[in-house]
């Protein structure tokens, strides 16, 4: 693997750095917005219609002197964005109004470890004795944190947890069929196209299950913090990521991108008031060493 040059080393890690905290920020304002009275649909509606611009133009200037897609690069957009980025995130909006942020990062943590369960079950892809282990002290760590939640917040909490984690389960499928995808059209490209029909998904879910004028009768505590979950949690992350990955390679974005749960944690408990107990410490310092031990196996 080629090493990241001194030049670019420092300014790689701090995009790396921002655009994880930025990134985890996001489970931190659906909270908040929940304590306004909204409801997922209308939630992850109001996120998506502001950062709808945002991946258009993306997906528009990525376009640019590319060639127009076929009919099976558009069927393939179509169904990786359905997959990855509305249904992951409706689903996760929808967790969120029974667990806490610090167990839902814990959770979507777990996604590596489902793009090689995925890869084996699809794929036949190798697991080896060390993903093994790996996963074993993650999932430990998860339970942990479970365990004691479902006995302070009661049976609302598995509900909660398996909805954040079919959003991982979903977020996995995108990782595993887009491979294909982001050799053909680019990721940038990708990202923007697969993102804008997201967004289209949810406005016209929310089209469906809700009466149109009643899309901004919401708080207008709810209006802002929907604009900062667009831009701030959403898009911006997006391009810090892309941006480090340019500069340090794929694999030391990923490493850096540790310190995501750490950050929720954090912001949770300064921001929502959430509980820090030695449950949380446990359960976060198993996932973080579980996803450490796996990401360390070969390849």
């Amino acid at each position: 693997m080629k090493e990241a040059a001194p030049s670019t080393l420092g300014p790689g890690l701090a995009l790396a750095l921002a655009g994880a905290i930025a990134f985890s920020g996001k489970a931190i304002i659906v909270k908040l917005a929940y304590r306004h009275g909204v409801d997922a649909v209308t939630l992850i509606m109001l996120r998506m219609l502001f950062a709808l611009p945002i991946f258009a133009l993306l997906a528009w200037w990525s376009s640019r002197g590319q060639p127009p897609l076929s009919g099976r690069d558009w069927a393939g957009v179509v169904g990786l964005g359905f997959s990855g980025y509305y249904l992951a995130s409706f689903l996760d909006f929808a967790g969120l109004q029974y667990v806490t942020a610090s167990f839902e990062r814990l959770v979507l943590y777990l996604n590596p470890t489902l793009v090689l369960l995925l890869g084996w079950l699809l794929h036949g892809k190798t697991v080896r004795s060390q993903h093994l282990a790996g996963m074993a002290v993650s999932y430990a760590g998860v339970l942990l944190v479970f365990g004691h939640e479902i006995g302070v917040a009661g049976s609302g909490v598995a509900w909660g947890a398996f909805l954040v984690f079919a959003s991982a389960v979903s977020y996995a499928l995108y990782l595993v069929y887009s491979g294909q995808m982001v050799q053909r059209l680019g990721s940038l490209r990708l990202v923007g196209l697969a993102t804008s029909v997201a967004c289209l998904c949810c406005l016209a879910q929310f089209a469906i299950l809700r009466p149109l004028d009643t899309a901004f009768a919401v708080a207008p505590q709810v209006i802002w913090l929907s604009v900062l979950n667009a831009t701030a949690c959403t898009a911006v992350p997006v391009l810090l990521v892309m941006m480090a990955i340019e500069r340090i390679g794929a694999a030391l974005t990923a490493q850096t991108g540790m310190v995501g749960p750490l950050s929720t944690i954090a912001m949770g408990v300064l921001l929502l008031g959430e509980p820090f107990t030695g449950w949380v410490v446990a359960g976060t310092a198993l996932v973080l060493a579980g996803i450490w031990v796996f990401t360390r196996a070969p390849r």
